[in-house]
C-alpha cells in the first residue's frame, strides 16, 4: 500500500519504534530490525498498543450526532474513499448495488466525499434508498461508530475504530494491514464482490465484538510510550 513507503522510510531513521500490535513487531523482525545506529545505539522496539484506541476512548464521551441526520433504530455505516474502488467503475458499481440492496432491509448511512459523489453522478449510478450525508468530523464519526449495527468500509483506520466500539466490520478491499482483526473474526474481507458484501453483512449485522485479547493495548498506549521514553532518557 502507498502509505507503507512512508512507514518503511521512517522506521529506518527512528531510534524508538513503538508498535501497535505483535504483527507489527514480527514485520519489523522480517525486515531485519532492530538496526544499530551510526553512533552505536541499538533501536528500541516494543509493542505498546495503538494510540488510536486511546483517542477513540477519550473522545467517545464527546461524540455528537451529525446534524440533520434523522436516524432512529438500527443502521449500517458505510464509507467509500479508496481510489481502488472509486476509480474503478466495475468495483464502484458492485459496491453501490450491494449497498442499495442492503438498504431495502436496513438503513445505510453513507458519508460521501464530494469527489466520490461527483464520480457517482458522472457514471449515473443508483444510490436509491441510501442515506447520503456530507463528510463528517471526528466526533460525529465516533457517534456513528458507537450507534451503528455494522461498519462497511474500505478505510484502514475505520476497521480498527469499529473494533474499539465493539462493532463487526466488513471491509471492501482485497487485503488489509490489520490482519489480527481477520484472525479473531472481527473483520471480514469481501473485496468489491456484490454477493459477498451482502452475505457477510447479513451474517454479521448486530453482532457484538468483545476485545478480550486487547489487540491494540486497551487504551493505554500513550501512557506506555511516555513512560518508556522517560525510562530511556
Amino acid at each position: 500500500m502507498p502509505e507503507e513507503v512512508n512507514r518503511i522510510l521512517t522506521d529506518r531513521v527512528s531510534s524508538f519504534l513503538f508498535c501497535p500490535t505483535e504483527t507489527a513487531i514480527k514485520n519489523l523482525a522480517d525486515e531485519a530490525f532492530p538496526f544499530v545506529t551510526t553512533n552505536g545505539t541499538k533501536q528500541f522496539i516494543e509493542n505498546v498498543g495503538d494510540v488510536m484506541q486511546d483517542s477513540a476512548e477519550l473522545f467517545a464521551t464527546k461524540a455528537t450526532k451529525p446534524q440533520n441526520l434523522k436516524m432512529d433504530g438500527e443502521f449500517i455505516l458505510a464509507t467509500i474513499h479508496r481510489a481502488e474502488n472509486t476509480d474503478d467503475t466495475e468495483r464502484l458499481t458492485n459496491i453501490l448495488n450491494a449497498l442499495v440492496t442492503l438498504s431495502e432491509t436496513t438503513p445505510v448511512v453513507l458519508p460521501l466525499h464530494p469527489r466520490t459523489r461527483k464520480i457517482i453522478a458522472n457514471l449515473n449510478l443508483s444510490t436509491k434508498g441510501l442515506t447520503i450525508i456530507d463528510p463528517v468530523g471526528y466526533l460525529e464519526m465516533i457517534w456513528l461508530l458507537k450507534n451503528t449495527a455494522l461498519v462497511l468500509t474500505d478505510s484502514g483506520g475505520v476497521q480498527k475504530e469499529a473494533y474499539f466500539f465493539g462493532k463487526p466490520c466488513v471491509t471492501m478491499r482485497d487485503q488489509t494491514e490489520w490482519v489480527e482483526l481477520i484472525e479473531v473474526g472481527a473483520n471480514t474481507l469481501v473485496g468489491a464482490d456484490r454477493e459477498k458484501i451482502i452475505a457477510s453483512v447479513k451474517q454479521n449485522i448486530g453482532r457484538k465484538i468483545i476485545d478480550e485479547r486487547q489487540l491494540y493495548g486497551g487504551g493505554v498506549a500513550a501512557k506506555r510510550v511516555a513512560q518508556k521514553i522517560k525510562d530511556c532518557l
